[in-house]
């Protein structure tokens, strides 16, 4: 599995500018028991570089994406660490085994149970796992020196690039559910200044913006374009 996973990074290097697999992630996928993070009908093929079913028309992301999105956010030792979208706890546990803390919000209450208990039965103490919607972020725990999205938004959700500390990075894949989105990377140069860049393309499940959030408005739903620079 790591193998193939390296060999996509050279093939995709040309787009998203990581042609080589960094040896953290690389240490953290081989030493990762990923068959522990799929449902016991796909243990056969946990370590196949595919996304997999996990039940509640949710996936456990393809190894490769895993790992581009740890290196897209630059993600290293020492980091407090948002995850929007827990699904199974394989990410989390890839994000445990570099980051010093990591803050995963997953909005079906199954999985975020079946991934607690996961995480903590696999020795990855370092994740906390809340239940709720994740458009909100997990204000109390911010500011986080990146931030993953493991569900597509229409447009990136302005509480999670206010969470952002400066210098950090936001991984998210924005576009139109049951279609190729763009994976897109924010980095917050200071207060109120971000640079964004465009990525490959990816199909994720969509990020549900629940009740409890504000609904879009002016200035609520998508980033402002004088605060972007591309």
């Amino acid at each position: 599995m790591v193998a193939r996973v390296s060999e996509h990074f050279t093939e995709t290097g040309a787009v998203t500018s990581l042609s080589d697999l960094d040896d953290r992630v690389r240490d953290a996928l081989l030493r990762i028991e990923r068959h522990r993070f799929v449902t016991a009908t796909y243990a056969g093929l946990a370590y196949a570089d595919s996304a997999l079913p996990i039940g509640y028309r949710q996936t456990i992301s393809q190894p490769f994406i895993v790992a581009l999105m740890v290196q897209l956010a630059r993600v290293c030792e020492g980091m407090r660490v948002l995850e929007v979208g827990t699904g199974s706890g394989y990410q989390a546990a890839v994000l445990s085994e570099i980051a010093n803390e990591v803050y995963s919000i997953e909005r079906v209450p199954e999985l975020a149970e079946r991934s607690k208990a996961t995480l903590e039965e696999t020795g990855h103490s370092n994740v906390h796992v809340r239940c709720a919607g994740g458009f909100e972020g997990w204000p109390e725990a911010a500011p986080f020196d990146a931030i993953l999205v493991t569900a597509c938004a229409g447009e990136i959700p302005p509480p999670l690039i206010d969470q952002l500390a400066v210098g950090g990075r936001l991984v998210v894949p924005v576009g139109r559910p049951n279609a190729y989105q763009e994976l897109q990377v924010i980095e917050k140069t200071r207060d109120g200044e971000y640079t964004l860049e465009h990525g490959l393309p990816v199909m994720f499940v969509p990020l549900v913006h629940t009740e409890s959030a504000s609904p879009p408005g002016p200035g609520n739903g998508r980033v402002p374009l004088a605060r972007v620079v591309q």
